[in-house]
């Protein structure tokens, strides 16, 4: 029997992504189908349930509807509910519930507890049999089949692209902007795999490490920053640019790396002038994305050129594998970081 390595898993999930993509892309219609019931409704207001990488997915999602659709969104906290006992009225409002498993507890109860109080539930989960499928009205299938690693990874991007298609088609669109997604995902695994390299080589030793973003790229920030602190144990803290003005700089010097998610549109525009701050305070920037080269930054991992609104689920792409990268230089096993496991189940 074939012993297994560290990180195997999390190495074969990460590859798998481009053809989950275009598996997900072919299923366009069906979640059509779920994006017309919600056409009907009309909802004026969207709130989204999450927890974890799924909880950065859903703030992607609170970008989609307030740019895309025009709509104003938020993130519920599920805690008015399970321990406080909340019932808002929710009547003309969309609940998206976002989880990979279906399974915790918590956004069960507040899928079930929206549904009494009038909104219109959409589950999106990799687990098309979960007890959250079943509370909620409508559902979408991730369909990113099993993940063995610990660290999310495909079900994170397939999440993202799974509701860039929903949101999408909430508004009439035909999926134009992630047709090509699957190409350009073996693109950016193949095309950032030396400065992925030179990036694990550059921070084994580091211990702290800021991460930032603005806009549609922040999601994809506070996703790295959860892929080091749990793959590598890294004190990793995430802050949109904006915010990283306003107090957290004074914290950079030069024994601080940042890694800024930068991709070409006004979040990555709006990104320049931070990071010619943090770079003169002798901060080592790390830019990844299709603006990385227009940045101040000691090291680049360039990302194909998209549509702002989809470029999340290419920008994450070589964030995991430099998560992957490290972990492993540092001697961990990123499929079984120490103290965690794949379902965390809270109330």
């Amino acid at each position: 029997m074939t012993e297994q390595q560290p990180g195997q898993h999390m190495a074969a999930e990460i590859a798998q992504q481009p053809a989950i993509f275009s598996g997900l892309i072919e299923r366009r219609a069906e979640i059509a189908k779920v994006a017309e019931v919600v056409q009907q409704r009309k909802p004026r207001f969207v709130l989204f349930a999450a927890r974890g990488s799924s909880d950065h997915a859903a703030l992607y999602a609170k970008y989609l509807t307030e740019v895309l659709l025009q709509l104003p969104a938020g993130l519920v906290s599920p805690s008015t509910t399970t321990l406080y006992g909340g019932k808002p009225d929710l009547r003309d409002v969309l609940l998206v519930s976002v989880s990979q498993s279906g399974g915790s507890p918590d956004l069960l109860e507040v899928t079930q507890a929206a549904r009494t109080q009038g909104a219109l539930t959409v589950a999106v989960t990799n687990t098309s049999d979960s007890p959250l499928n079943a509370a909620a009205e409508l559902s979408v299938d991730v369909g990113a089949g099993v993940e063995h690693a610990v660290a999310a990874t495909k079900t994170y991007s397939a999440t993202l692209l799974a509701l860039y298609l929903l949101f999408d088609s909430i508004r009439g669109g035909n999926g134009e902007h992630a047709a090509n997604l699957g190409d350009l995902a073996q693109s950016t695994l193949d095309t950032s795999t030396d400065a992925v390299t030179e990036a694990v080589r550059r921070y084994r030793f580091v211990d702290r490490v800021l991460t930032t973003g603005r806009g549609f790229s922040l999601p994809t920030a506070l996703e790295a920053a959860l892929k080091l602190a749990e793959t590598s144990y890294l004190g990793a803290r995430a802050y949109s640019g904006a915010d990283l003005l306003h107090g957290p700089v004074a914290a950079v010097d030069g024994e601080t790396a940042v890694l800024a998610v930068t991709s070409t549109g006004k979040g990555g525009d709006a990104l320049h002038e931070v990071l010619d701050v943090v770079h003169g305070r002798g901060a080592d920037v790390l830019a990844v994305g299709s603006a990385a080269d227009k940045v101040s930054a000691a090291l680049r991992i360039p990302v194909p050129e998209t549509a702002e609104e989809v470029a999340p689920i290419l920008e994450i792409l070589p964030i995991q594998n430099l998560a992957h990268g490290l972990a492993l230089a540092r001697g961990g096993d990123p499929d079984s970081p120490r103290g965690l496991k794949k379902v965390t189940r809270t109330r």
